[in-house]
């Protein structure tokens, strides 16, 4: 069974849309098939356009899709990646993710793999406990979370963290951290084709 990977991230001013695109590659030359969505905007529109950055990463981002509860139950594993906000995921994240009682409900998240990414301002900004509280989510979906571990010298090369890839914002996009992501899209891709076979 083919691996139906969505990718769903939000980014306000790139730099996770950026990580998520790099994931979505990776993925697509590991063999799976892709959606590549954003958490639905939460703030208002005013707010967003008063901001250059943020206006600028709007109009980035146009043309990816919203994510919905349906390409949730359409997929067979999951990469979110989102800012951390004073520890957690940022809002619009945790909103969408609110939606999916429906889903849930019905069995729709249990039984696949996730695993995460983030960023903040400042190397240690609440990358780790931002991680850490969103597979806290995955658990009670029933889901397996597919941390990148150390299973990759790249990992210590670019911060270390098991949990997932993180990025200071501003940091340059270096082919190590094209690597450590691709490692950690590729690793999820395997994972889930393991237990399609299982399952199959």
């Amino acid at each position: 069974m083919t691996v139906k990977l969505a990718i769903v991230y939000y980014s306000s001013y790139g730099t996770n849309h950026q990580m998520a695109s790099i994931a979505a590659e990776a993925a697509k030359a590991a063999g799976a098939e892709v959606r590549l969505l954003k958490a639905p905007e939460t703030a208002p529109a005013e707010v967003v356009a008063g901001t250059d950055a943020w206006a600028a990463q709007a109009e980035r981002s146009s043309d990816v899709p919203d994510a919905t509860p349906e390409d949730m139950e359409w997929a067979n594993a999951y990469l979110i990646s989102a800012p951390t906000r004073f520890g957690v995921m940022a809002s619009q994240m945790r909103a969408f993710i609110d939606t999916l009682g429906g889903v849930w409900f019905k069995g729709g998240l249990a039984g696949k793999p996730v695993s995460a990414m983030t960023s903040a301002q400042n190397t240690h900004g609440g990358q780790e406990t931002t991680l850490g509280s969103f597979y806290t989510t995955v658990m009670h979906w029933g889901g397996f979370v597919v941390a990148p571990g150390y299973t990759d010298e790249v990992i210590y090369k670019t911060g270390g963290n098991p949990y997932g890839y993180s990025h200071t914002v501003g940091a340059e996009f270096t082919d190590e951290v094209k690597t450590a992501i691709g490692h950690q899209a590729r690793r999820l891709v395997e994972v889930a084709e393991k237990l399609n076979r299982s399952d199959g």
